[in-house]
């Protein structure tokens, strides 16, 4: 059955997953490279990710949605073509399009993306303030639409912590959940909020777990906490956001991964981040390193298959009806 290697042996190995994730080392074959815009490499990843794989983390970004004009990141065109050349490339079945700050509260961008791609294997997560109507919530229900998300980390966002609580109430009987881009700092500050909220809590991209405290900040119990009680979820994406190592090992961030999957196994999830808008443009990421870094801190296939398929199937409804 399934089995969850410990986070010391996880360490233990890293130096050698380092080497096995090097740029130099993923087999790229000519018939095998597929470029896709916002991603550095053409090759394909060395791990074949199990049909039914889940990116839990990605945006769509076009100029004909409506900017909101106090969002600090206004990210070029990312199309839902392109996308699905990284999915050809990575070997995904399913995705989650997250609506980006640069949209604020207007979520028509996201419904019409989620009607492009078809909601047989994609999901929504939306982002609404507290004037958000009930019917407007129904609405992005019907269009695949599983949880709201706060980006709170950047300044002059459309949402605050306040809002949390009062939304969290509002969209538990949808089976919702709540997403959270919130520093470390503002995880453990915030504990009693996150046990009172009646909906499971998203932490994205390892909870910015500040390096190089890592596990040691007082985050990591918080979030762990939350996992352990079926109520917390951690997203495995964003290596390169806390990380002081860098690539193509992203070493510290790694290892806070692998204590998260150490942790709660059946509470974590994976994703890319694609097209990576905290990034500069001729500072993207190889995406190819992204499944094999995984798979080297998760050398089990058992549970492979658990954090990219099953658990994401749990947390966002796929195979229910809509």
């Amino acid at each position: 059955m399934e089995s969850c290697i410990s986070r010391r042996s996880v360490l233990a190995t890293l130096s050698g997953t380092a080497a096995a994730v090097s740029l130099g080392s993923i087999p790229g074959a000519a018939h095998a490279q597929v470029s896709v815009p916002w991603s550095t490499g053409t090759e394909k990843p060395k791990y074949k990710p199990p049909y039914g794989a889940t990116d839990c983390h990605q945006h769509i970004y076009s100029s004909s949605f409506k900017p909101d004009p106090k969002a600090t990141i206004q990210a070029p065109d990312a199309t839902v073509a392109e996308y699905r050349l990284l999915q050809a490339r990575l070997g995904l079945t399913r995705n989650v399009v997250i609506q980006p700050s640069a949209y604020g509260i207007d979520n028509s961008g996201l419904v019409s993306v989620l009607g492009e791609f078809g909601l047989a294997t994609t999901r929504g997560i939306a982002v609404v303030n507290t004037d958000v109507t009930d019917q407007e919530l129904r609405d992005l229900n019907e269009a695949g639409v599983r949880g709201i998300r706060f980006n709170i980390i950047s300044p002059g966002g459309a949402t605050s912590m306040d809002m949390i609580e009062p939304l969290s109430k509002r969209i538990a009987h949808l089976g919702w959940h709540v997403q959270l881009n919130v520093s470390g700092d503002q995880i453990a500050s915030n504990r009693d909020l996150l046990v009172r909220v009646p909906c499971p809590v998203v932490f994205d991209h390892l909870g910015h777990l500040p390096e190089p405290e890592g596990v040691k900040h007082p985050a990591f119990l918080v979030v762990t906490e939350l996992m352990k009680k079926g109520k917390g979820w951690v997203k495995l994406t964003g290596l390169y956001n806390d990380t002081k190592v860098g690539p193509p090992t992203y070493a510290d961030s790694v290892g806070v991964a692998a204590a998260f999957v150490t942790a709660a196994p059946q509470q974590v999830v994976w994703g890319t981040d694609w097209p990576h808008p905290t990034e500069k443009a001729d500072n993207k990421p190889d995406d190819a390193l992204l499944p094999d870094i995984f798979a080297g801190y998760v050398t089990n296939e058992a549970l492979r298959y658990r954090i990219l398929v099953d658990n994401p199937a749990r947390l966002y409804g796929f195979g229910k009806r809509t």
